[in-house]
């Protein structure tokens, strides 16, 4: 089995706020190098941050509009209240994912569950756009709800592996997509060796989030740092230096041209324009 290879490892940008609500790290978007990422668009490290308790409006992002794509939460910890036009909506607490399909139109809005403002606390979160083939652009909105007992988890004392989209030791993945790809959330511990295979020309990312690796004996990559793996070559061997937790991203690459404004990401300006026109005269519907 050939071996994928480290095409690149970026550190973590400066932080920035996403609303009042949550501080992030941009380790890509679709601005740049979009075909290396295919068939992720955008990727926000909310690393783990303290929160004072707030008893006033709950700290967040207001509505807003997305087109053309899927957004995915994961929460490590804290809680996060979403609601939307096509009539998602609920409490993203630890360890659950959410899925929304933006697709035709949607609006929502997150914002710190009442909960977690009264208490405050640590916030651990990411979220990844994930892009739609041309096709499937304009699908019905939808919303998945995954919670942190229907996802499948393959662990032992040394490795566990969340598999929250996809396949993985031939569980499959809690989330349905539109085009092939795993999503894993894995813990290795310290001198422990994890076998994640992914498929030869794939787009493979790796998040380190907390701990150190080397990927088929590579230089190390530390926490906070985003690695891009080879589309050739299929195995994939991750060794911890210390105790890790790190997001595996992999996907097939959808190769159509990337045309993005904001919130809305189409393959044409065109198609950009009508967007923009749509929300603006109320076809993206409104939260109830």
């Amino acid at each position: 089995m050939t071996q994928k290879t480290i095409v690149r490892i970026d550190a973590a940008p400066p932080a920035h706020w996403v609303g009042d609500g949550f501080r992030v790290h941009g380790m890509f978007s679709y601005n740049h190098d979009a075909a290396l990422y295919s068939p992720f668009l955008m990727l926000d490290y909310g690393a783990p941050h303290l929160y004072t308790p707030n008893q006033a409006q709950a700290r967040g992002v207001g509505t807003h509009p997305h087109r053309g794509f899927e957004t995915v939460t994961i929460a490590y910890k804290g809680e996060v209240a979403h609601r939307d036009s096509a009539g998602g909506g609920g409490i993203i607490g630890e360890g659950d994912v959410q899925w929304m399909t933006a697709g035709s139109g949607i609006v929502h809005n997150e914002f710190h569950s009442p909960a977690f403002s009264q208490a405050g606390g640590e916030m651990h979160m990411v979220q990844l756009w994930v892009n739609l083939p041309a096709k499937d652009k304009m699908t019905a909105p939808a919303y998945q709800a995954i919670t942190k007992d229907s996802i499948p988890c393959l662990e032992n004392s040394d490795v566990s592996v969340r598999i929250i989209a996809g396949e993985h030791g031939g569980e499959k993945g809690a989330a349905s997509t539109f085009t092939p790809m795993n999503v894993l959330d894995v813990q290795i511990k310290a001198g422990q060796t994890a076998h994640l295979p992914q498929t030869a020309g794939w787009t493979t990312l790796l998040l380190v989030q907390s701990g150190s690796v080397t990927v088929n004996g590579s230089s190390p990559i530390a926490k906070a740092q985003l690695a891009v793996l080879s589309r050739a070559g299929s195995e994939i061997a991750v060794t911890a230096q210390q105790d890790t937790q790190l997001l595996l991203l992999a996907g097939e690459p959808i190769n159509e041209p990337v045309f993005g404004h904001g919130p809305f990401v189409m393959n044409t300006r065109q198609e950009i324009i009508q967007a923009i026109d749509d929300f603006n005269s109320g076809k993206f519907g409104q939260i109830a």
